[in-house]
């Protein structure tokens, strides 16, 4: 995956040490209500698009902007569906990281599904009930996009 430039610039003091970054993901319908699936590049799991804003770049412009640069489809951005801290990451570089996603559910309106980038091996949309396999992860980012649920967040716990 594609590390930014200002990820990179904190790794050269930071070392390989535990980094908290932000993450955005995006689930987009076509209006066939297929979803949009990009194949990693680095672990070959399908998964929705995902990717880490710019600094000081709005979370739901970095979704949009991630869509298009990953696979070439113009959408836009509906609303939040999904607020969640994934699981520490260790990249094979030994880089660890853990991420504060943000999932937005979105709409595609315009260009054509392909790889885009180096990021993804294989690019498509698949029919809600015909997904690849996939990690629960991403399927709960799925079933909460297509829900008219409010925001899921991990409610508070009394201790």
């Amino acid at each position: 995956m594609a590390t930014p430039d200002f990820i990179r610039t904190i790794r050269a003091s930071a070392g390989h040490q535990l980094l908290w970054l932000p993450g955005v993901s995006a689930v987009v319908f076509d209006d066939e209500g297929r979803v949009l699936l990009g194949q990693r590049s680095d672990n070959l799991q399908w998964t929705v698009i995902s990717g880490i804003p710019d600094p000081g770049e709005q979370p739901a412009v970095c979704a949009v902007r991630e869509v298009y640069e990953e696979t070439g489809v113009e959408c836009v951005a509906e609303r939040v569906v999904l607020v969640k801290s994934g699981d520490e990451i260790t990249f094979p570089n030994g880089d660890h990281c853990q991420f504060m996603d943000i999932t937005f559910r979105c709409r595609a309106v315009g260009g054509e599904a392909r790889v885009n980038d180096d990021e993804s091996v294989e690019v498509g949309w698949f029919a809600v009930d015909a997904l690849p396999t996939m990690s629960e992860r991403q399927i709960f980012r799925i079933k909460q996009a297509l829900s008219d649920e409010p925001t899921w967040f991990e409610p508070m716990t009394s201790d």
